[in-house]
């Protein structure tokens, strides 16, 4: 059995991350799940939330997603998601006026536009969430 899996992260449209790694932690629509070398084949929805990627037995990456799919083999685990943000490369004050642009459109939204204001509104706040989580990590 090999020392690592393969992950592989693809946005829309984008191949954003794919190497060779220890140990992939993914949020599972039903809880978090590591994906090791040799795991079980799965199929799972993503919730919102981090992927963490392990390397030398600590995160060297922490990737926000929106929500998406995650396939697992014992070689690999694939990562469609909705939205795919790398915390370390996020900009704190582009998050923080997507937030205020988010509550706006929620405020202004038309009835039948409300439930898709509140979503992106949840996402972005989630967002802003991970980034004040992954800066105490």
């Amino acid at each position: 059995m090999a020392d690592t899996v393969e992950f592989e992260l693809v946005a829309p449209e984008e191949l954003l991350f794919s190497e060779p790694v220890e140990l992939v932690v993914v949020p599972g629509a039903e809880g978090d799940f590591g994906v090791l070398p040799g795991h079980s084949p799965l199929i799972s929805t993503l919730r919102t939330g981090v992927i963490a990627v392990y390397e030398n037995d600590s995160v060297n990456r922490r990737i926000f997603v929106s929500g998406g799919f995650a396939e697992v083999t014992p070689e690999r685990c694939t990562v469609l998601a909705d939205e795919a943000v790398a915390l370390e490369s996020a900009n704190r004050s582009d998050v923080e006026a997507r937030v205020k642009t988010d509550r706006e459109a929620l405020e202004s939204a038309a009835d039948d536009d409300k439930e898709s204001a509140a979503a992106a509104l949840a996402v972005s706040e989630a967002l802003l969430l991970a980034l004040d989580t992954a800066g105490q990590a």
